[in-house]
């Protein structure tokens, strides 16, 4: 049984970037909604509460029962998950005359504390709150503070229980890993031994057990995660794998056989389905960006549910769902708050007899890459840019037709191949060519033009849970946004995106 840390979400945008801190640890997470506390077995070593947006005194504010929880097993409540256990438990929090965000040193007034072990006084640390603690519940006791914040961190006496009003799991907060460390190493006793390895091992024995002589049908992108799946599960159950990867005709310029090719030294059984047409009479008429989504992903459950039928035994569907698909899909809000949907979260319809296996639904962007390297998958794969499932057909904004799909694939094809081009494509964590649903006026050999814009996205990121915009050189913009505009017909205008995540998405839709 994998030992693990359950983080409680309160609706943070950090509270994914505490799970990624932890895995980086070798120490296996889950994020739970604060209102769905998982099962709490023997291998549940501690839990972390997350920060949130509100604040405790709003009468929103979101309350877990700890009744199982605090007491029994460490506990670490960070920023909101302090003032929750203050106000919750006897202590008062108010609006602070002094609010912190950003930026603060951290004196620690208790060094004996484990939460604090190796941990210099006056460091840096990442505050983001409006509220403070003005009074301690009963048995808490101080152990940090900063220049306007009394109560920075506390602990309990006769309990593992800690509490910080900043974020340790931010890049800012200097020896925030090694606070993380101290809490999930030192007080909850994890040994770290999640690693790629093990992590191969006990999911090929999990595989064997559960998939038996049953065939699986998979579903290749060409992308990483589906690639790392398919080689998980052909160590798995070998020929009874069966690979599938369509050409729904939202792929990039040449991809299919370039894609095709790439996997021919690699074992795997791939069957190559054109089935173009059908995906582009999905989307016929259809412009709300949900709504496309939806289609593609009926376009495809049915391409396989067709070619499931030709395989004998077929009983199961392989998806490449990986956790920040499954976090995005499924807020602590409820689906009202849903960013996106993803179009492989979620069952299958009636009519589709197979069942879903997911071998990567637990990792983060960046353990698959490192599992697939761990599987020996060759580098031109695994550094692939993330590519959405839905394709080009949500980078067509708007409506989509062939005419589109065309304009964009030569136009991202000149956008991605600059990239290679100038060294750039392995510094960019994700590249994508936008085209925009309106036409500008321009001007080409003294003739007036009214064409489409295109929109050239580029981002940094780990596993696309936040992300920052590329700063491209001034040169490079302009050089590719001449090979557009002279080469793209039907384009006569191109802009580059410089918002980052939050707020914006990577995506336009």
């Amino acid at each position: 049984m994998v030992e693990k840390i359950i983080i409680l979400d309160f609706g943070s945008q950090f509270t994914q970037l505490i799970g990624r801190r932890l895995r980086e640890l070798n120490v296996y997470c889950e994020i739970a909604p604060f209102n769905k506390i998982p099962v709490l077995d023997s291998s549940v070593k501690g839990v972390i509460l997350s920060g949130s947006p509100f604040s405790v005194r709003d009468p929103q504010a979101p309350m877990a029962d700890l009744s199982q929880i605090k007491g029994k097993l460490p506990l670490l409540a960070v920023c909101y998950g302090a003032q929750y256990l203050a106000h919750h438990f006897g202590g008062e929090v108010n609006a602070s005359l002094a609010r912190e965000y950003g930026r603060a040193m951290l004196k620690i007034d208790d060094p004996g504390c484990p939460l604090f072990r190796n941990i210099t006084t006056n460091t840096q640390v990442w505050m983001s709150h409006g509220d403070t603690i003005s009074r301690l519940p009963q048995g808490a006791v101080p152990v940090a503070s900063t220049g306007d914040i009394a109560n920075a961190a506390f602990r309990i006496e006769g309990e593992k229980t800690f509490a910080v009003q900043f974020h340790p799991e931010v890049f800012h907060t200097d020896q925030g890993a090694q606070i993380l460390e101290n809490f999930v190493k030192g007080i909850c006793g994890c040994i770290g031994d999640w690693t790629p390895d093990s992590f191969i091992e006990s999911t090929v024995k999990e595989l064997q057990t559960k998939l038996g002589n049953d065939s699986v049908v998979l579903g290749l992108s060409g992308g990483v995660d589906s690639t790392v799946a398919a080689v998980l599960l052909h160590r798995a159950i070998g020929k009874n794998l069966h690979c599938i990867f369509v050409d729904n005709g939202l792929l990039r310029k040449d991809e299919f056989n370039s894609v095709l090719e790439s996997y021919k030294d690699m074992g795997l059984n791939v069957t190559g389905v054109d089935a173009g047409e059908r995906f582009l009479a999905a989307l016929k008429g259809v412009s709300d960006p949900e709504k496309k989504r939806k289609a593609i992903g009926n376009a495809f459950i049915e391409v396989f549910d067709a070619e499931s039928h030709k395989i004998e035994n077929a009983s199961w569907l392989a998806q490449g769902t990986i956790y920040p698909d499954v976090i995005e899909s499924a807020s602590v809000n409820g689906p009202s708050a849903t960013i996106k949907s993803h179009h492989n979260v979620g069952g299958l319809p009636d009519f589709m007899k197979l069942k879903i296996v997911e071998p990567l639904r637990s990792l983060f962007k960046d353990e698959v890459r490192r599992v697939g390297r761990a599987l020996g998958i060759k580098n031109e794969l695994i550094s692939r840019h993330p590519f959405p499932g839905p394709g080009l057909g949500i980078r067509v904004l708007g409506e989509v037709s062939k005419e589109k799909l065309d304009i964009l694939k030569e136009a991202d094809y000149h956008f991605i191949h600059g990239l290679r081009e100038a060294g750039l494509y392995d510094k960019v964590w994700q590249a994508a060519t936008i085209l925009l649903p309106i036409k500008s006026v321009g001007v080409m050999g003294d003739e007036r033009t009214y064409e489409y814009t295109i929109a050239l996205r580029a981002v940094t990121s780990t596993d696309g849970m936040t992300a920052d915009w590329v700063h491209l050189p001034y040169e490079f913009l302009a050089k590719v946004s001449n090979e557009i505009i002279n080469k793209v017909k039907g384009v006569n205008r191109v802009v580059y995106d410089i918002s980052s995540k939050p707020p914006a998405t990577i995506e336009w839709e």
